[in-house]
């Protein structure tokens, strides 16, 4: 297949605003007659919001193994249904998290294998990577605050530490892949969907 969409992916650990940006994105792409298409993970389709619930159920517990197998399979299940015919139709995917989040997560946080879960992804997604990726980034202490009084999920309700090893895990990824992953402090949500925006105006028209 013939790649001609473009892919767009938004990163980050817990309460990074990561989908406020996203959104925030999106209607800007619209707004450009761009016609963006935005997808969250884990979900997107019937069968991914099912395992998203079991993932994300605060009262389940899953082993890592059995983890890293669902979210791979939600994501297999959205690239089937909509990633791939979005990208044929040329349009401009935005992703509420894709393959890094399963890298960072599962791979740093959890410390199963980074180099079988980089097999996974090329079995799963193959060339449907992201063509450019905005990680949010913000120390897990000040995002630890930011979550305190929201109902956690159960990635959420993990430890500090475990933040932790996520967020030095995406910054190892945005270091091995400097090109593709552009690192966004952090700032108000104004300010920080304006450093996106001249971020993408850098690419697009370079990509163009």
């Amino acid at each position: 297949m013939k790649k001609t969409g473009i892919i767009v992916s938004f990163e980050g650990i817990d309460g990074c605003g990561k989908s406020t940006q996203a959104e925030l994105f999106c209607r800007y792409l619209s707004q450009e007659g761009l016609k963006p298409v935005l997808l969250n993970e884990p979900g997107g389709t019937y069968t991914g919001e099912k395992i998203r619930k079991i993932l994300l159920d605060s009262k389940n517990s899953i082993c890592p193994v059995t983890e890293l197998f669902l979210y791979i399979a939600s994501r297999s299940q959205l690239i089937e249904e909509l990633i791939r015919p979005y990208i044929e139709q040329s349009r401009v995917v935005v992703l509420d998290r894709y393959i890094d989040s399963t890298t960072a997560y599962q791979g740093y946080g959890r410390g199963l294998s980074i180099k079988f879960i980089k097999h996974l992804h090329k079995f799963t997604a193959g060339d449907l990577i992201p063509d450019i990726t905005f990680l949010i980034d913000a120390s897990a202490e000040h995002l630890s605050a930011v979550l305190k009084n929201k109902k956690k999920d159960r990635i959420e309700k993990e430890s500090l530490k475990f933040q932790k090893k996520v967020r030095e895990g995406y910054l190892q990824i945005a270091q091995q892949e400097k090109k593709r992953i552009r690192v966004i402090e952090r700032q108000t949500v104004a300010l920080t969907h304006k450093t996106i925006i001249k971020e993408w105006g850098k690419f697009f028209y370079g990509h163009r």
